[in-house]
């Protein structure tokens, strides 16, 4: 259940009911400290400044209105104006063995389902994923399924940059390479890197190559059949290596999300046709501009954004504008996300908003750019490896799987061989994902490997190994915390904070959904964690004297271990029963 959309309702109505305006904002917030109650309510001293009247006064006169039910064990008021809400105890035992007995979702109510799309990961064609690729992938992943777990369909759009005048070279080199005419003969683009450095070494120093790669852009572009074929080939050999990254750091991602610029490309004339009949776009030296009042050159005259060049060819953001077009008239989108890097946002918000002057997509439906900050090294510049080449992805994931044999073979020497690289293969790719989730999706961050294998801290490896405990305990009683039953009852303040944190889980995953930030979640099973860990050192839970605490202590530890189960499960992280 969302508590916090319980209360907020009581306190709205209880606001308009004191005087505030029709749709005020109660502000309510889970308080930060446990002598300020459950939750507090916020809004109540701008509510007065706008009424004109003292913020204290207007507190203790909602605080008489409020009507909770029978919810609240006390409503205290506090100065400057804020109201502090603490919950009855029973009323917390009655909604945690409502969820303890439900069968689906830890009684997460579903939302309205709504059709969102939801763009992430984009990685380049003919070149290796590499660290850079790392964010948009884990957050955008993470959020498609808190969305899915809500109910919503959720169509998952793998938007590569499968077109351009490179895929000549790119082309041309490949044929060099099926006939045998290249050094590389035997290389069969297991390396792509090596094929793109290769392909571009070519063009820049070899003039008849040029010239060839040259003639296969206005072929491709023609749709010639050789150079389509060829161009196929292209993007399936990276899209091939690319799902061999996906399928190791467990995302959903798959061959059929890919939605590359190329299938964008008819709808581009008439997109710059449309434009010109409706006055957005205008003849620019020789090329095709929509100027927007809403963005300043350093002249401060209206930006001029260039959606066809004097020579015919299209840029990014007439690829961008169909995109968004084509996701609404053709996906139905109700809710269009992108995770996409902040450096990007810009050229997003120039294109989405020829997109609303067209009238492509309308206000109702949702067009969001979730940014995301850069990984960087310990000096404080982006990760790089110590030669100063961009980290690949797969050496990345070598390396912290690597790190975590060592790890599980100085705990566990004993044991099998194929145990032991299960577990380790768990553990590093949980350590990469939450390393990078549980940061502000905003921010950048430092990447440290000695802190995300660490038990201790905000680790993946420390939530797991809670869960783990939380299994044990299962295991000395021969019992599994899926099909156990009993009824919880609080007997301690321990015990209370473990059923309040239990019961904000819905919160969590809801904001989870609106904001895109996955940290969210990750600071939330974290925190669930360590109050398990903590009342599990004081307070025995297979208690032989008292079967009725017992059996309560039993479905608590039962209830955290599904939600922690059920968080990591959302971040796309899996779980372990032994470490």
């Amino acid at each position: 259940m969302n508590m916090q959309l319980l209360i907020n309702k009581k306190i709205s109505n209880a606001l308009e009911d004191a005087g505030a305006p029709l749709g005020s904002f109660a502000d309510v917030r889970q308080s930060s400290k446990q002598e300020f109650g459950d939750y507090q309510v916020n809004g109540i001293m701008s509510i007065a400044k706008r009424l004109g009247i003292d913020s204290y006064t207007f507190a203790k006169k909602v605080s008489k209105i409020i009507n909770l039910n029978g919810i609240e064990k006390k409503i205290e008021v506090i100065k400057p104006g804020f109201i502090n809400i603490f919950l009855n105890n029973c009323f917390l035992e009655e909604k945690i063995n409502k969820i303890s007995v439900s069968n689906e979702c830890l009684g997460i109510q579903k939302e309205i389902s709504k059709t969102i799309v939801v763009d992430y990961s984009a990685p380049n064609i003919a070149k290796e994923m590499h660290v850079g690729h790392l964010r948009s992938t884990l957050i955008g992943d993470a959020v498609v399924r808190v969305l899915e777990f809500l109910g919503h369909k959720v169509i998952r759009v793998n938007h590569i940059g499968d077109w351009g005048t490179q895929f000549g070279m790119l082309i041309a080199n490949l044929e060099r390479i099926q006939k045998g005419l290249s050094n590389t003969a035997l290389m069969n683009l297991s390396n792509l890197e090596k094929f793109y450095r290769e392909s571009q070494k070519l063009y820049d120093t070899d003039k008849e190559f040029a010239i060839q790669a040259r003639s296969y852009v206005v072929r491709l572009q023609s749709g010639d059949k050789f150079c389509s074929e060829m161009w196929k080939q292209l993007v399936d050999i990276s899209m091939i290596q690319n799902q061999r990254n996906y399928e190791r750091l467990n995302v959903s991602l798959t061959h059929s999300h890919v939605m590359g610029e190329s299938m964008y490309n008819d709808m581009l004339p008439d997109i710059v046709t449309d434009l010109e009949k409706k006055g957005l776009a205008k003849q620019d030296n020789g090329a095709k501009v929509v100027f927007l009042d809403e963005f300043k050159n350093k002249n401060g005259a209206p930006m001029g954004v260039i959606i066809q060049k004097h020579d015919g060819g299209f840029l990014y953001t007439t690829t961008d504008i169909a995109c968004a077009k084509y996701r609404y008239e053709q996906m139905d989108a109700d809710r269009i996300l992108y995770f996409v890097d902040s450096r990007q946002h810009q050229h997003l918000m120039q294109a989405w908003t020829i997109v609303r002057k067209a009238g492509y997509v309308p206000k109702h439906v949702s067009l969001e750019h979730h940014a995301f900050g850069m990984i960087l090294g310990k000096d404080g510049r982006p990760f790089k490896t110590r030669s100063g080449c961009t980290v690949l992805l797969k050496d990345l994931l070598n390396e912290a799987e690597s790190r975590a044999m060592k790890l599980v073979e100085s705990k566990k020497p004993n044991l099998k061989a194929d145990e032991k690289i299960n577990i380790s293969n768990i553990i590093a790719i949980a350590a990469i994902k939450y390393s990078d989730l549980s940061k502000h999706r905003d921010t950048d961050y430092v990447f440290d490997w000695d802190h995300m294998l660490e038990i201790e801290g905000n680790t993946a490896l420390y939530i797991q190994y809670a869960y783990v405990r939380l299994i044990s305990i299962f295991t000395k009683v021969g019992l599994s915390i899926d099909s156990f039953k009993g009824v919880i009852k609080i007997t301690c303040k321990k015990e209370r904070a473990l059923v309040m944190k239990l019961l904000q889980f819905e919160e969590v995953i809801k904001s989870v959904s609106v904001q895109g930030q996955p940290h969210i979640l990750c600071n939330y099973l974290f925190e669930l964690a360590g109050q398990f860990s903590r009342f599990y050192e004081v307070y025995p839970i297979l208690i032989k004297q008292n079967i009725l605490l017992k059996q309560s202590r039993l479905q608590l530890s039962a209830l955290i271990a599904k939600t922690i189960r059920q968080g990591l499960s959302l971040l796309g992280i899996r779980t372990l029963n032994n470490i």
